[in-house]
């Protein structure tokens, strides 16, 4: 965007659709994804099966992708508004790894052939993705450790990525992987979780609700229509793009749950005779929530939006904008919450928890906030 180029106008008002869609969404989890469910999945594999299929179902899981693919051929504001109303419930799907780091990055790599093979399936739900493409240490700004190595008609790759959301459970994945004879080119490659040489080992993690996993591959011989067609490098910048913003929205609907619940509260909780709420302490803390959680909602929403209109140059000062804000106000926001309920904060059986765990992972995954304002910075040449 040069001086002389007027920003882009981005409204954000919701269209009747998007209000319904957002509608059916939360209505869908207040009765499927209650606290009692979501502790149940924690302690089996940590992924909500049932509930994922019915989001394919009702055609949550294809919104990015086109009709002509199985998909709704939606955009990704509505992906946004999914991906909010799955951070209110703390919704155990492995929606942001597949709807959306391993779409967009299909999306954008894959020729029409390749798309036609993988894409349906995903929208469906009958097939899961996880893009696997950080180092053992999750460095995001590294470039990825597993390395193509051209063998006849195909590939091998050999490596190790780190931190795969939803690694031991997806089907398919995405494998970000250098290529040995072009020294910076970066490939996508189609692998079958199931393949020889792969290995896949669920890490422990803070959010019991987004498991992880570390993914190892040894010779994997791959073909080589299984590599995407298209400009890796620049397919993994939209796709983690486009998982930042998702991580945004997600955080905000974390954020607006959180206030929402301990407002209440303080209405309710009788100290010395009073509502804590009447507390000017309390009554500030609160305000301030609100406060920031508006600002986050608008700075969310405002790179979904130009993510939605194709806007490159501007996406690249909303993401990381995005990301490193609502981070920041999602951890002040349940840290406060917990102090706020007292005692009753601190008990397993309470759901704060939850939330904050929620609030430190996402923090860190797909980059830090200290690592997107770093970014923010050279993109404006700071």
């Amino acid at each position: 965007m040069t001086a002389t180029t007027p920003p882009p106008v981005v409204t954000f008002t919701l269209t009747d659709e998007q209000r319904l869609l957002r509608d059916t969404v939360r209505e869908v989890l207040t009765a499927r994804a209650g606290s009692t469910r979501v502790r149940e999945v924690m302690a089996a594999d940590g992924v909500d099966h049932d509930l994922y299929r019915e989001l394919a179902g009702l055609g949550l899981v294809g919104l990015a992708i086109p009709e002509h693919l199985g998909g709704a051929g939606s955009t990704f504001v509505e992906v946004a508004i999914v991906m909010e109303e799955l951070g209110r419930r703390l919704a155990p799907v492995p929606y942001l790894s597949s709807a959306v780091l391993g779409t967009t990055a299909v999306l954008r790599a894959a020729s029409e052939e390749q798309a036609g093979r993988i894409l349906p399936d995903v929208a469906s739900g009958d097939r899961r993705l996880a893009l696997a493409h950080l180092d053992d240490a999750g460095r995001v700004d590294a470039p990825p450790a597993v390395r193509a190595t051209p063998d006849g008609d195909g590939w091998v790759l050999d490596g190790v990525a780190g931190f795969v959301v939803d690694g031991a459970g997806a089907d398919t994945l995405i494998v970000a992987a250098r290529d040995t004879h072009q020294v910076q080119a970066i490939g996508l490659f189609v692998v079958s979780g199931g393949s020889a040489g792969v290995s896949r080992e669920p890490l422990d993690v803070l959010d019991l609700t987004r498991p992880m996993a570390t993914v190892r591959l040894d010779g994997v011989r791959v073909d080589a229509a299984d590599r995407l067609a298209g400009d890796g490098s620049a397919a993994l910048d939209a796709a983690v793009a486009a998982g930042v913003i998702a991580l945004a929205a997600e955080q905000v609907g974390g954020v607006q749950q959180t206030l929402e619940s301990i407002t209440a509260y303080a209405r309710e909780r009788v100290q010395f005779g009073r509502a804590i709420g009447s507390f000017q302490a309390v009554k500030h803390r609160l305000a301030e929530m609100l406060v920031q959680s508006e600002a986050a909602r608008s700075t969310a929403e405002y790179a979904a939006r130009v993510l939605a209109a194709g806007d490159d140059a501007e996406v690249a000062i909303a993401a990381p904008l995005a990301k490193s804000y609502c981070s920041q106000v999602y951890e002040v926001a349940t840290a406060d919450a917990l102090q706020t309920y007292g005692g009753i904060g601190f008990t397993w059986e309470h759901d704060v928890h939850l939330y904050l765990k929620r609030a430190k992972s996402t923090k860190l995954l797909l980059g830090s906030p200290v690592v997107h304002r770093v970014r923010l910075g050279d993109v404006l040449g700071l």
